[in-house]
């Protein structure tokens, strides 16, 4: 069963909504921003409206999926881990897309918030918030750019590991943040060079 519900989660994660309502609404995000088929570049080609409902739809495919099957009785322990970043892994490597596709933060999002009953997602909105607010005063008020707001995701769910350790969190969801924070990182990986090269 672990092997049904793993890829049921994996097809959850693939579906790319912001890719095809891009298309709907005759964009082609490809050519927008840095060319990543996802919530953000949807939302600067084709307005803040679509934007939203992608970001809601992308955490809906992480969240309840995960919740549907953490109800399942027979579903616990190790088992999980596979299961929980499924829907991340899909959305990352959407076969819709042959093998390409968003960076995973909405859905990773929608993940943790089952895993954790909102927990785990507050903690790391409430780090993002915290890391942005310094950024800004760093650069002086100034907009962040690109790079620094890929930093800035995964500089923030290393911070969340460390808090889902102090809280205590069983070894099976660290084993599952461990997997998260390394595709966060691969998804994140051009912006974290140019960030690095720069400095």
């Amino acid at each position: 069963m672990t092997i049904v519900w793993t890829v049921c989660a994996f097809l959850s994660g693939s579906f790319m909504f912001s890719y095809w309502l891009g298309l709907i609404a005759k964009k082609n995000l490809k050519t927008v921003g840095d060319g990543n088929p996802g919530a953000l570049n949807l939302w600067k080609a084709a307005g803040y409206k679509l934007g939203v409902v992608v970001i809601i739809l992308d955490f809906l495919k992480g969240y309840l999926i995960l919740l549907f099957i953490l109800g399942y009785e027979k579903v616990q322990g190790y088992s999980i881990i596979s299961i929980s970043l499924a829907p991340i892994i899909g959305h990352a490597f959407s076969p819709f897309l042959k093998g390409k596709g968003g960076k995973a933060i909405a859905v990773t999002f929608g993940v943790w918030s089952a895993l954790s009953s909102f927990e785990a997602s507050l903690a790391f909105a409430v780090v993002l918030a915290i890391l942005l607010s310094a950024i800004k005063v760093i650069n002086r008020g100034k907009s962040t750019s690109t790079e620094a707001d890929g930093l800035q995701v995964v500089v923030g769910f290393l911070l969340l590991g460390a808090y889902l350790y102090m809280r205590d969190y069983s070894d099976a969801i660290l084993w599952v943040w461990l997997g998260n924070f390394l595709l966060l990182v691969y998804t994140h990986r051009y912006e974290l060079a140019v960030y690095l090269k720069r400095r």
